[in-house]
């Protein structure tokens, strides 16, 4: 029968896993062993298992299927807990196999003891731990429906000792449910959301990342109630391409007339989004459909909770809905987001191919167009994001991930690994800070040995942007946010990576398109402007406080790139007398 070890990684080829990310060590060897003799599955060396984890989540994000990390006791599954939280924050399938010390040395204070069993509790859904091989397979199978099932992180503990046993019984087949049933909303409450939404004067639409796959749907009730369609950044991929009623984001990285819209409709209909700034949220004539009843009105007072996925539930309301004629309020705030976006197209249009240190903003738009038109982009947390959310046209094919929910620094390129082990054969590019980059410097040695063709944009302003700003705006004088010039491309160039670093805006678009172009590896460190500053609209000095928002010497106001072109084309839907 084997060992509890060969069991485990038996059951985990039944569940369709295909690698494990991890860092090898003593209580996890019977694993890493038993992964080794396997067929079908491989074990990742990563250089930090917090980037395993990492990893692990956006494979799981960007498959929708299980995706293994792996530490051993003590230290070494300690360090999954950050991409942990990421993952089960962004609701993604993650599995952890978390190795314990000898488990005759429990309680004794012994070299490495911790209590995972406890450690791992606020960032999973499920964690359990194995005292004897009579437990397995069935207590990794619950675990592993357990990710899938909730959407979430499942740790599964173990002394290294117990794994090396012999298994108790066979393991046997067991089928695991990959795809679940759509909820679909009572009929009471579908015929209450008719009854608003046709009574309402005006309506305005605010999509998060539940609106994925319900595209048509969406625009299908936007059509209906004349609604314009704002977003929020998870929201954004899936919603603003095609989208002929698009006013843009809301929140702390928002542009456009989005938040206009929300403010000045009678009725907001809030679509598959958990937003959690409720103070960019009206607070009052609020309906809320989401397939998680937890979520129900925990952002704003719901005037009608609708319990069910957002396709299925926009399929069963459309019939019922009288059209719309009036289409003043939509014109109006398709109008102001045009000119939001157009007011600010002067400060980054102007001298940018001479302008140094180089403006980031101007990175991000030649990046967008030269990207394939899959590509996947993975953005570290900080003002990576702010030029992700404002830069990047989506299309309904590409992909932006980021750690969006839980606000992790140095996501960015562990997301990368992840994504290109889960589609080897698509355009995966990281958009890394340079204080993100530096946290998990190491993992370019990842990228290196497994020759991943990840091409890393390393956003090079010396400093923790973000923070620094974070202190300005609270009062504080800048401190200890440096750091300092470093030379990326050389360090990318001696761990083997192609790389060049670039200076002059006007080699930006050449040794971008170069480093897309080419197969392997590749690093292009770009030395930007730290001044280049975010601030968004209607903002005030409470939601500012805590989060790093900006006033400088270039302040953003709404958002450009393509945008504008979409924002333009959108105003000749307005009729003409």
């Amino acid at each position: 029968m084997g060992s509890v070890a060969e069991q485990m990684v038996e059951v985990l080829r039944q569940a369709g896993a295909e690698r494990v990310y991890g860092v090898v060590g003593d209580s996890l060897n019977p694993v890493v062993d038993a992964i080794r003799r396997a067929e079908g599955i491989s074990w990742v060396h990563v250089r930090n298992e917090e980037a395993g984890a990492f990893a692990a989540a956006a494979e799981a994000e960007l498959t929708g299927r299980l995706a293994v990390c792996a530490g051993s006791c003590g230290p070494g599954n300690t360090h999954l807990i950050q991409g942990l939280y990421d993952a089960q924050r962004s609701g993604v399938p993650v599995l952890a196999l978390v190795s314990h010390i000898p488990s005759g040395q429990i309680g004794t204070g012994f070299f490495q003891e911790t209590h995972p069993e406890r450690v791992f509790t606020d960032c999973s859904g499920f964690c359990e731990m194995v005292s004897n091989p009579a437990q397995l397979p069935r207590l990794l199978r619950i675990a592993v429906q357990h990710a899938l099932g909730a959407h979430g992180v499942a740790v599964l503990v173990f002394p290294g000792d117990v794994a090396a046993q012999p298994a108790a019984g066979p393991t046997g087949d067991s089928h695991f449910l990959t795809e679940q049933a759509v909820a679909a909303p009572p009929w009471s409450q579908v015929r209450a959301l008719a009854d608003a939404l046709d009574s309402a004067r005006t309506v305005a639409l605010f999509c998060g990342a539940g609106v994925r796959g319900a595209h048509e749907e969406v625009m299908k009730l936007a059509a209906a109630l004349q609604a314009p369609v704002g977003h929020s950044l998870r929201g954004k991929e899936h919603i603003q391409f095609d989208n002929p009623y698009d006013v843009g984001m809301s929140g702390l990285l928002g542009y456009g007339a989005c938040h206009e819209a929300l403010h000045e409709a009678e009725l907001v209909l809030l679509l598959g989004t958990d937003f959690p700034y409720d103070s960019f949220l009206p607070q009052r004539r609020v309906i809320q459909v989401d397939h998680d009843a937890t979520r129900l009105g925990r952002r704003a007072p719901l005037e009608l909770a609708v319990h069910g996925d957002v396709s299925a539930t926009l399929r069963a309301v459309l019939p019922l809905l009288a059209q719309k004629t009036g289409r003043g309020f939509l014109d109006d705030m398709l109008t102001r987001h045009a000119r939001a976006l157009e007011n600010v197209v002067g400060a980054y249009t102007r001298d940018i191919e001479r302008h140094t240190p180089i403006h980031p903003e101007y990175v991000a738009s030649v990046l967008d167009e030269v990207a394939a038109d899959d590509a996947v982009f993975t953005v570290d947390t900080g003002m990576c994001n702010v030029w992700a959310a404002r830069y990047l046209t989506p299309n309904g094919r590409r992909r932006v991930i980021g750690s969006f929910l839980h606000g992790s620094m140095a996501n960015a390129l562990p997301h990368a690994i992840g994504a290109q082990f889960a589609f080897p054969g698509r355009q995966v590019v990281s958009m890394s800070g340079d204080g993100g980059l530096s946290m998990l410097l190491g993992e370019l040695l990842t990228v290196a040995r497994h020759r991943l063709p990840v091409k890393t944009v390393v956003f090079n302003n010396g400093a923790l942007g973000m923070i620094k700003l974070e202190m300005l705006v609270s009062g504080y004088p800048e401190w200890e946010v440096d750091n300092g010039d470093v030379d990326y491309a050389a360090i990318a160039r001696a761990a083997g990576i192609p790389a060049k670093r670039v200076t002059d805006p006007a080699k930006v678009r050449e040794v971008l398109a170069e480093a897309l172009e080419r197969p392997g590896p590749a690093l292009v460190d770009v030395v930007t402007d730290p001044n280049a500053l975010s601030i968004p609209p209607h903002i005030t000095a409470a939601q500012v406080k805590g989060f790093a928002l900006a006033a400088g010497r270039t302040v953003l106001s709404g958002g450009v790139g393509r945008m504008i072109d979409l924002a333009r084309s959108n105003l000749r839907n307005i009729p003409r007398p």
